[in-house]
């Protein structure tokens, strides 16, 4: 008969009590809110309190999807939102390993760099936004100064969506860079520094090194970068509302569906709050990140497998 490791009687409850206030944490933070969330986009739900909620079935969703202008709208946000995705991982994901390989390097003043690289991730979006939008203040600030000097302008708030879109992608990379950063590090040091020793005796460059040591042993951190890349970038949106606010030609569907949820429509402008429709759009969203971060990991467990087996 095998010993049942926390004894008898009523202690055999003890594992269950010690999961107890992990579980009910996580159904309070996490799994009650997605549920309410999904509950929310059948309803007409205001999000005042004392306003009447009605249920309304799939119009929410056939609103979002097939109605009119706003639709089309919304489609555009969700094109602006794979293209966001698309430019800040792959950039953000190879700057981070080449950063990585070279904080990684035993040298004096390594541990440095890596502070100074990781130092953004924990400033928060709200504090990165205003550093940023003083940074690129076109009236004085440090970028409109460097621009002027060789002539150009910036035009940062007031110009084209194009170049702001491109200005928060490169806030959203520098911003979350330490992160892949770190987590490259942390694949590069358990690489055993006999093979690198043993790949340098039969002759092999540093280009050689990487590429048929370093990189095949990274595979399982490659695939944790790219997913959580891929689905940070989906579901940003708190630098579009802290840089730009709710201005057309920028937005993501994430910051749409704060905006719908919370009433911000156009600038300073409120509307009425639509927290069922932005419950819906939210629902919308969840199924885009679970379809490409589902495709993306079944690609990724094939590569790995193929390469270690």
């Amino acid at each position: 008969m095998v010993n049942y490791h926390f004894g008898r009687g009523r202690a055999r409850w003890a594992p269950y009590l010690l999961l107890l206030p992990g579980i009910l944490f996580y159904v309070l933070i996490s799994l009650g809110p997605s549920l309410a969330t999904a509950v929310y986009s059948f309803t007409d739900a205001t999000g005042i309190k004392g306003a009447p909620i009605h249920w309304i079935g799939l119009a929410n969703f056939k609103e979002f999807l097939f109605m009119g202008q706003a639709s089309r709208d919304n489609y555009d946000a969700l094109g602006r939102t794979l293209l966001f995705c698309f430019f800040v991982t792959s950039i953000q994901f190879v700057l981070g390993l080449v950063v990585a390989l070279l904080v990684n390097q035993k040298l004096k003043g390594v541990n440095f760099f890596r502070t100074l690289y990781f130092l953004p991730v924990i400033l928060g979006a709200v504090i990165q936004g205003l550093i940023w939008s003083l940074f690129l203040y076109p009236l004085g600030g440090p970028v409109a100064r460097l621009l002027a000097s060789l002539g150009l302008h910036s035009e940062f708030f007031g110009g084209q969506p194009s170049e702001a879109f491109a200005w928060v992608i490169a806030v959203q990379i520098w911003a979350n860079l330490g992160t892949t950063m770190m987590i490259f590090i942390s694949g590069l040091q358990t690489i055993p520094e006999e093979l690198y020793e043993a790949a340098r005796i039969d002759g092999a460059g540093s280009w050689q090194v990487f590429k048929e040591v370093v990189w095949p042993l990274l595979t399982p951190v490659v695939n944790t970068n790219l997913l959580l890349n891929i689905i940070g970038s989906l579901q940003a949106w708190q630098l579009f509302l802290v840089l730009l606010g709710y201005r057309n030609g920028t937005q993501v569907l994430g910051y749409l569906i704060f905006a719908q949820g919370f009433g911000q429509t156009s600038g300073s402008t409120s509307s009425a709050f639509r927290q069922g429709y932005a419950a819906a759009a939210s629902i919308v969203l969840f199924f885009l990140v679970l379809v490409i971060g589902m495709a993306v990991q079944t690609i990724l467990r094939r590569r790995e497998e193929r390469i270690l087996g």
